[in-house]
Parts: C-alpha cells; sequence; structure tokens
C-alpha cells in the first residue's frame, strides 16, 4: 500500500533540507549582485525562508528588505528575475531539478515590530505589571 502524504503534519524533511539549500544559495547571489534590476541595485535583501513543494519542483522565497525599502518592490523585482537566478541555482545546486522560483515580500518583520511596539505601550505595560500588594 503506498504511503499519502498528510499535508497537515508539515512539510517533510526532504523540502525543508531543500529549501535550506535554496536560501543560502540565493542568499550568496544576492551578496555578490549579479541581478542588474535598478530596483535591486544597493539593496539590502533578507531571504527569510524558502518553503518548497511536495514534488520539490516550485519554491516559494519570502523576502524582505531592510530598511524603509519596500517589500512588495523587492518581490517584484525579483520576480523579474526569477529565470536568471533559477539558472544561478540549477549551476550552483547539485539536484536533479531546480525549482521554479516565486518571490512573496514577507511581512512578518513589521508584524513582529508591530507587536513589540504594542508590548511596549505605556497602557499595555501597566497590564503586564503587577501591584505590589499582588504579588
Amino acid at each position: 500500500m503506498a504511503k499519502r502524504f498528510d499535508h497537515s503534519s508539515g512539510p517533510t524533511q526532504r523540502q525543508l533540507r531543500a529549501g535550506e539549500n535554496i536560501r543560502h544559495v540565493l542568499v550568496e547571489i544576492l551578496r555578490r549582485g549579479d541581478i542588474r534590476d535598478l530596483a535591486l541595485v544597493d539593496k539590502s535583501i533578507t531571504v527569510g525562508e524558502v518553503r518548497m513543494s511536495p514534488d520539490l519542483k516550485h519554491a516559494n522565497v519570502f523576502v524582505a528588505a531592510l530598511g524603509l525599502e519596500d517589500a512588495e518592490e523587492i518581490a517584484k523585482a525579483l520576480n523579474r528575475a526569477s529565470k536568471f537566478l533559477r539558472g544561478e541555482c540549477g549551476r550552483a545546486l547539485e539536484s536533479k531539478f531546480t525549482p521554479d522560483l516565486r518571490f512573496i515580500a514577507d511581512t512578518s518583520y513589521d508584524a513582529a515590530l508591530k507587536m513589540n511596539d504594542l508590548f511596549n505601550d505605556p497602557k499595555v505595560r501597566a497590564d503586564l505589571i503587577k501591584p505590589a500588594d499582588e504579588a
């Protein structure tokens, strides 16, 4: 009887390892600055995560820009250069297939900053600190 993949259990070890390999290769390519798109020149880009499909033929790459740059614009520019990046990944990876790359703006950093600001709000801090007589 063939095993069925249970999507609710999360990614397999194979997917995680392949995604991390692609992330390392993409970081190196972006560090070298080989992409000639004006939207990416002199930009600091963080590749936060690469999520692979079960067949390893598709990769969703979550990217964020450091500083004041718009992550959506960075993702659009990287999607324009995805064929070049796929070719560079294919040369650097030792795998049977090179996945199609789709870049998505990573908003988790922005959400973390908003939560940090919320926790540092004086009204919220007052609720978190217990009075001396209750302790």
